[in-house]
């Protein structure tokens, strides 16, 4: 019911709505001394009414960074390889999901995120507790699960508009807080992650 809710008001959101957010998520992204640090980023690529990403994946190139992202596989795990530019992007449909960009070079394997200082989450809604609400396909609590099993203490970061900032979200106990929320309005921090 929520995620529906979610969904509609991102989708009465203009083209120019959305680029206007996307450059202002950036700026204050970029502004994170996690992202200052790191060397290795796992990241998304926006697709429709998403908060938008490729400013933010851009400038981290331009820093020397190494952006990782996902490529769905068909049991809806990911998949990671090398963001190079937007050259570097394929748009790949998947069957009964929507079309996602993914990198058209080489596969580094599932397990290449434990690699990553930060990683950027796609959501739809955080809580005050840094609780992530996600679409529901289960692919980034895959992840999470992975980086756990590897040991791997990366910070996580969710990238969203304003209003998907909620005083609650429904979490399953083997949910994980994030360390922040980054909107076009700025960046808010959670102590409990």
């Amino acid at each position: 019911m929520l995620r529906r809710e979610l969904l509609k008001v991102r989708n009465r959101l203009t083209a120019d709505d959305v680029r206007g957010a996307a450059r202002a998520l950036a700026e204050h992204a970029l502004e994170l001394p996690e992202l200052a640090r790191g060397r290795t980023v796992a990241a998304y690529v926006s697709v429709g009414s998403e908060p938008g990403t490729l400013a933010l994946l851009d400038a981290l190139r331009a820093r020397g960074v190494r952006v990782l992202l996902p490529a769905l596989l068909p049991d809806n795990d990911l998949d990671w390889g090398e963001y190079t530019g937007p050259d570097s992007l394929a748009r790949v449909e998947h069957h009964g999901k929507m079309a996602l960009f993914e990198p058209s070079g080489a596969r580094l394997g599932p397990e290449a995120v434990t690699g990553a200082d930060v990683v950027l989450l796609p959501g739809l809604a955080v809580d005050a507790r840094g609780m992530r609400l996600g679409r529901g396909g289960g692919s980034y609590d895959r992840v999470l699960a992975r980086l756990e099993r590897a040991g791997a203490l990366p910070r996580l970061v969710v990238l969203l508009y304003d209003t998907e900032v909620v005083a609650r979200v429904p979490a399953e106990a083997h949910d994980r807080p994030v360390h922040a929320v980054v909107t076009p309005s700025g960046v808010r921090r959670f102590p409990s992650a």
